[in-house]
C-alpha cells in the first residue's frame, strides 16, 4: 500500500468537526437525510437539453425570480457567504502575479491555506475506494454553506427559485452547489452530485454530464470546472467537482496540441481528440461533438477506463463545456516512492487540476517571490507520465472511447514547437501498477 502525508485542504467548516451532531435529528440544518428532505433551499434549474439527452426535468410551482444569469447569481450568493464570514480567509486579498515566460503561468500567494496542523495520511495507490460514512463527507455540511441546488428543468429556459422545498422537487437526491471555504479564487465552489446518494469520488456518465452542464450554463469561457480523482489530490472521498471564475486564459488552454485523426468512432460524432504538445504535463484534449452529451460521454468513458485501471487523473472542463482536458498523473505515486525532490516537497504544493492548468497556489512568501517558469516546469514535469507510459495509457483511453488510433497519420499542429519548452518530463515509472490492465 502506497501512502503520502499531506495537510488536507479544508473544503467545509464542518470538516474538522468530530462530533456526532449529524445523527438523526441533529437540528443544525445539515445536508444529511436527517435535515435535507424537510428543508427549503434555493433552486436553480438549467434549460432542458434540446438534444433530448437528459431525463425528465424538475416540474415545480415555486415562486420564481426573473430570468437568472447563472454566473451572476453564483457570484452574488458566494459574496453573500463571504459577507457572513464563512470563509477561512479573504481570497480577494491574496497576491497574484503572472510568471514571466512563454506561457504566463499564474502564481498566487495563499498563506491562508498554510494550515498549522499535522499532516494526514492518504492512500495514493487506489483510485477507487468505497464510500466511508465514518469519515467527513458532504452530508455533514451545514446548509449555510449551500448556494443553491442545480437541477435539470422541464423547459428551454433557466429558472431560479429562492425558496423551494426539497421534497416537492422530485424523488431523486439533489445536486448541490456549495462554497469551498478554502477558495483559491473569487467564486470558488463545489458541485456535489446527488448528495444523499453518498457516491464515492469516481466519475459516472450522469454526474460528468451535470458538470458539463454547469460549465455551459455559466456561458463564460473563464469559468472552469475541475475534477481530481483519488490519488490525484482529491481530499474528500465523496463525489464532487470544483469550479471558479478567473478572467484570464489558463496556460494549458494556450498550449499547442496535435490532432489525432480517426477513421471510425468519434469522427462520425464530430468529436476531435488532440494531444498536448510542449506542455510539462502530457494529456489529451476532447472537443467538438454533435451534442454536448456525446462529448461528455466520450470523456467520461475515458475517465471510467482510467479509474477502473487504477490510473489517477485530473479533468479540466473549459470553453463553456466545449473543450475538456484529460490529464493522467503520477505525482503522488512518485512522492510515496521518495522520487520527488525535497525542494519541491518543501513548497507543499499539491499539483491537482488547477495547478496542472497553470494556476499555481503557493503557501509561503519566499516561494511566491522566487517562483519562475523553470520551477513550474520542474513541478509539473514530476506530475506527468513518462512518454512510454503515457502512450500505453492513451491507447487504452482511445479504445475505451470507441476509437482506434491510426498507425502514423497525425496533423493539425496548432502552434509551432518551441525548443525552449520541449523539455523532457521527469522520470516516471516504466510500468503501471500491477493491478492496472493498461
Amino acid at each position: 500500500m502506497l501512502t503520502i502525508k499531506r495537510v488536507p485542504t479544508v473544503l467545509s467548516n464542518y470538516q474538522e468537526d468530530n462530533s456526532d451532531r449529524a445523527e438523526a435529528g441533529c437540528g443544525r440544518n445539515c445536508l444529511g437525510k436527517c435535515c435535507l428532505p424537510v428543508s427549503n433551499l434555493p433552486l436553480y434549474t438549467f434549460k432542458k437539453n434540446q438534444e433530448g439527452s437528459c431525463e425528465d426535468g424538475v416540474v415545480n410551482s415555486f415562486k420564481e425570480q426573473s430570468q437568472p444569469s447563472f454566473l451572476k447569481l453564483l457570484v452574488e450568493q458566494w459574496e453573500d457567504r463571504m459577507s457572513r464570514g464563512l470563509f477561512r480567509y479573504d481570497v480577494t486579498s491574496c497576491e497574484t502575479k503572472i510568471i514571466e515566460g512563454k506561457y504566463g503561468f499564474i502564481a498566487q500567494l495563499n498563506e491562508g491555506r498554510h494550515l498549522k496542523k499535522r499532516p494526514t495520511e492518504f492512500r495514493v495507490d487506489q483510485v477507487l475506494q468505497p464510500f466511508d460514512d465514518t469519515k467527513f463527507n458532504f452530508t455533514k455540511v451545514g446548509q449555510e454553506e449551500v448556494l443553491f441546488r442545480f437541477e435539470l428543468g422541464n423547459d428551454s429556459n433557466s429558472h431560479f427559485y429562492p425558496d423551494a422545498a426539497v421534497v416537492a422537487e422530485s424523488c431523486h437526491s439533489p445536486n448541490i452547489i456549495a462554497i469551498n471555504v478554502s477558495p483559491i479564487e473569487h467564486g470558488h465552489v463545489l458541485l456535489i452530485p446527488r448528495v444523499l446518494d453518498c457516491l464515492p469520488q469516481r466519475i459516472d456518465h450522469e454526474s460528468f454530464l451535470l458538470a458539463t452542464h454547469m460549465a455551459k450554463e455559466a456561458a463564460d469561457p473563464y469559468f472552469r470546472v475541475g475534477y481530481n480523482s483519488l490519488g490525484a489530490f482529491a481530499t474528500i472521498n465523496h463525489l464532487h467537482f470544483q469550479a471558479y471564475h478567473l478572467a484570464i486564459p489558463l496556460p494549458i488552454e494556450k498550449a499547442p496540441s496535435q490532432r489525432i485523426f480517426k477513421e471510425t468512432g468519434l469522427q462520425h460524432r464530430g468529436i476531435i481528440v488532440s494531444q498536448l504538445l510542449n506542455y510539462p504535463v502530457r494529456g489529451l484534449v476532447f472537443e467538438g461533438g454533435n451534442s454536448m452529451q456525446e462529448l461528455s460521454n466520450a470523456v467520461s468513458s475515458a475517465c471510467i477506463c482510467l479509474q477502473n485501471n487504477n490510473v489517477p487523473f485530473n479533468v479540466l472542463i473549459s470553453g463553456c463545456g466545449k473543450r475538456i482536458f484529460l490529464l493522467p498523473q503520477c505525482y503522488a505515486e512518485k512522492q510515496a516512492h521518495g522520487e520527488v525532490s525535497q525542494e519541491l516537497r518543501d513548497t507543499q504544493v499539491n499539483p491537482a487540476v488547477w495547478e496542472i492548468g497553470g494556476h499555481i497556489v503557493l503557501k509561503r512568501r519566499k516561494d511566491f517571490e522566487d517562483t519562475s517558469e523553470a520551477y513550474v516546469w520542474r513541478l509539473l514535469g514530476e506530475v506527468s507520465l513518462s512518454e512510454e507510459r503515457f502512450q500505453r495509457v492513451k491507447a487504452y483511453i482511445l479504445e475505451a472511447a470507441g476509437l482506434q488510433e491510426p498507425s502514423a497519420e497525425v496533423s493539425n499542429i496548432n502552434q509551432e514547437e518551441d525548443s525552449l519548452h520541449n523539455q523532457p518530463a521527469a522520470r516516471a515509472h516504466q510500468q503501471l501498477p500491477q493491478d492496472c490492465k493498461v
